[in-house]
């Protein structure tokens, strides 16, 4: 029995993979928002553990999350599932002054796997999308361009795949990789989606639990189980400790290099 923490699994893939993993006999421990979210959470997983509470667009509130889960002790897994989609037609500053998708997608993570005790294996859902993200890495915080949401969160997307393989480097102990689920109709996907639903969720929970020597791997991209091209900046060395560094500048935390 392994004990894994989901972020975001109120509902979406989140609650699909904590699902997937309660019912193979796994300790899972969820995440909401708030109280009234996570009470929903609770109800649409019987047999979960307990669920941890917590705004991940908030610095302060997403350090305390990192605290409740230290409380319970190390983690065999830690799926970061958590995100928000391109349709915000604003930059919507968080209580920290930062772009919403930027917070939640992208800091939120950097701060959880800075945070929490090291667990065997890190899974960072990140999106085909990734592939239009911006390598420069310049204006993270969307204070000199124009807004543009689809280009904020194929941005936030590429900071996944970076921080997944930067860990995958740092922590050599570490299983750590990214995937992407597919285009599936979920509430950030919508109705229209084409991909298949089951199958968006089944790849986290592989990766989280599996002893399958192809999901013992460190530094890989998937889809659907099967390993798949990423974007070839975010294999540049550079690129993923810039990644670090600005995370680290917006955070006030930095990166434990062991």
């Amino acid at each position: 029995m392994a004990k894994i923490f989901i972020t975001g699994s109120a509902d979406g893939l989140g609650q699909m993979a904590a699902k997937l993993l309660v019912g193979e006999g796994h300790e899972v421990t969820l995440h909401a928002r708030n109280s009234k979210r996570g009470d929903e959470a609770m109800a649409a997983v019987p047999g979960a553990a307990s669920v941890i509470l917590g705004d991940l667009s908030s610095i302060n509130e997403t350090i305390k999350i990192a605290e409740q889960a230290n409380k319970l002790g190390a983690f065999d897994a830690v799926i970061h599932n958590a995100g928000v989609g391109y349709q915000e037609r604003n930059r919507i500053n968080t209580p920290d002054g930062l772009p919403h998708v930027f917070a939640v997608n992208s800091l939120a993570p950097y701060i959880l796997t800075s945070l929490m005790e090291k667990p065997k294996r890190l899974i960072y859902l990140s999106s085909g999308l990734h592939r239009d993200g911006d390598p420069t890495l310049n204006d993270l915080a969307w204070q000199e361009r124009s807004w543009n949401g689809y280009r904020a969160y194929s941005d936030s997307k590429l900071h996944d795949v970076l921080l997944a393989f930067a860990v995958a480097r740092i922590w050599p102990d570490v299983y750590s990789n990214a995937l992407e689920p597919g285009w599936v109709p979920t509430k950030m996907g919508g109705p229209s989606a084409p991909d298949d639903l089951d199958k968006g969720a089944e790849t986290q929970a592989w990766l989280a639990v599996s002893t399958d020597p192809e999901a013992l791997v460190s530094g890989k991209y998937f889809y659907h189980k099967k390993i798949k091209a990423n974007l070839k900046a975010a294999d540049d060395l550079d690129t993923q400790d810039l990644f670090l560094s600005k995370c680290a500048h917006f955070s006030g935390i930095k990166f434990p290099s062991k």
